[in-house]
């Protein structure tokens, strides 16, 4: 039995070293008898990381497509910015037939000064008229080459800007495509400017002229050469503006006067203005020069003056606004009207407004976020409003008057606004004291508040504090207004109207859309 067992451990030794041995000596060092048995694992260094993929920089289309327009684009080479080369095709100055502007890759439009939309037609449509449309394509850039660049629809003829939720159309300057622009940047080229055919007021090129006639005209501001607005067509259409982005317009065309990103004058209900930001003009967001026109989800960010301005006869329905200041410039949210010895004119200014979240910083002349004056009527309805400043001036004791033989209707209406206001809460002048402005805000039945405290998200979103509010139907304002239960203009997170179209900036970001200060992709 021994042998047997001492036989038996020979082998088993053995097989032991024989397995051992097979495993090499990266895998087992065996320092003796007793010693210890250390056994590393076969690990390979991996591979550095990929490198990031280099950013694909835009290069030039090879050429200016052919338009409609006889006189054609002029290829003026190319421009260079940091998201690539484009090919630089300039409008002609006046555009005398229908022409359609496609997006083409690596290829930018641009205005080498005032391009006109056809002919001025008049106040009044005459049959077989040189009317004139300007098609702009989802996805297209237009920029201004110089300060005094602007684009200009004039009265019988159409723009229609249709651009997409995912590819909008974006007016901007030449230091936008080049890259130059900053958060801060502004008025580097005019703006667009639509004129109609619909009534105003306060009639400059026939002083004497009846105010809502077709004798009734108007200058457009800030233009050297004729540029004349208004007629007696309420109805009157200027086209479509949809998924549009305007930014850093507003230069000084003449003497103190500046356009904005956008103008109208005299513009008719027959026109669409839906899904429109205005981002860092130099002086208005948007101002509406009377006219019957609507306008729908407005974004306004940056803008220098003032963000809703509002005159000579104005009469439309205005819903879903967000509206955010920049830090240390601006001046008031809403400008309504203006004092003047033609406060009696008709048709009466009247601003019909609902859902709008207004985030004002500061005001430099205007001393309140928002300011009301000239006689003029006014209903807003499902506001938020925040300032470290006072909410609300009223100038003139006839904007809380009633006035039947003029068509003014009354004090300005406010229902279910919600207000935080700075120490100051009202400001009157032009005879009025803050108390009566006051009382006109706290109607007890309106369900209005100036002790609010904000729990926006994110700059503009509903947060608990609005969502607890009451809403008013705004159809009780106006039967045109969509039907909403919440006050501001973004009801919660899953609220998205804005998304996607709009560009973003320090100012406030919009999540989806690209930086203001770059270009979308082409």
């Amino acid at each position: 039995m021994q042998s047997v067992d001492k036989h038996g451990k020979l082998l088993l030794l053995a097989a032991s070293v024989a397995v051992l041995s097979g495993c090499g000596a990266e895998q087992i060092g065996s320092p003796g008898n007793g010693g210890t048995v250390t056994i590393t694992n076969n690990t390979t260094t991996p591979p550095p990381p990929a490198p990031p993929p280099a950013a694909t920089l835009v290069t030039p289309a090879p050429g200016c497509p052919t338009i409609e327009d006889p006189v054609g684009l002029k290829d003026l080479g190319t421009i260079t910015g940091p998201t690539g080369t484009y090919r630089n095709c300039e409008l002609p100055a006046r555009i005398t037939r229908s022409t359609t502007l496609n997006k083409v890759a690596g290829l930018l439009y641009s205005l080498g000064g005032r391009v006109d939309v056809g002919v001025d037609n008049g106040a009044t449509a005459k049959t077989g008229e040189p009317s004139v449309t300007l098609t702009i394509n989802p996805g297209v850039v237009v920029f201004g080459s110089t300060g005094v660049s602007w684009l200009h629809v004039n009265r019988g003829n159409k723009i229609n800007a249709s651009g997409t939720a995912t590819s909008p159309i974006v007016f901007t300057s030449r230091d936008n495509i080049l890259g130059l622009n900053s958060d801060t940047s502004q008025g580097q080229w005019g703006g667009v400017v639509l004129s109609g055919r619909a009534p105003i007021t306060d009639c400059t090129v026939a002083p004497n002229a009846t105010p809502g006639t077709a004798a009734c005209e108007r200058q457009v501001e800030g233009a050297v050469d004729p540029a004349y607005y208004g007629g007696a067509n309420p109805a009157d259409n200027s086209g479509v503006l949809k998924y549009v982005q305007i930014r850093y317009s507003g230069y000084v065309l003449s003497g103190n006067s500046e356009l904005q990103a956008l103008t109208t004058g005299g513009v008719g209900s027959g026109t669409v203005i839906d899904y429109v930001q205005s981002h860092n003009s130099s002086d208005d967001a948007v101002e509406f020069f009377g006219g019957t026109h609507d306008a729908k989800h407005l974004v306004f960010t940056g803008a220098d003056d003032d963000n809703l301005d509002l005159d000579t006869g104005y009469r439309g329905r205005i819903q879903y606004v967000i509206a955010v200041q920049k830090d240390n410039n601006g001046d008031s949210m809403i400008e309504l009207d203006s004092a003047n010895a033609l406060e009696d004119q008709t048709p009466r200014t009247f601003m019909k407004l609902a859902n709008f979240t207004f985030v004002h910083k500061n005001s430099i002349t205007n001393t309140a976020a928002m300011l009301l004056r000239g006689q003029a009527d006014a209903s807003l309805v499902n506001g938020v409003v925040v300032t470290p400043i006072a909410c609300l001036r009223l100038n003139g004791t006839n904007i809380i008057g009633t006035n039947a033989a003029v068509d003014k209707i009354g004090p300005p209406v406010f229902r279910s606004v919600a207000m935080q206001c700075g120490a100051t809460k009202y400001v009157g002048t032009g005879g009025l004291t803050a108390d009566q402005v006051a009382a006109t805000f706290n109607v007890a039945a309106n369900n209005n508040t100036d002790a609010f405290t904000s729990t926006l998200a994110g700059i503009f979103t509903n947060g608990a504090n609005e969502t607890a509010r009451t809403a008013t139907d705004p159809k009780v304002v106006d039967s045109g207004f969509d039907t909403t239960n919440y006050i501001g203009a973004v009801k919660d997170a899953n609220d998205k109207w804005y998304a996607g179209w709009t560009c973003n900036s320090v100012t406030a970001n919009f999540g989806t859309g690209t930086a203001c200060t770059s270009l979308p992709a082409l």
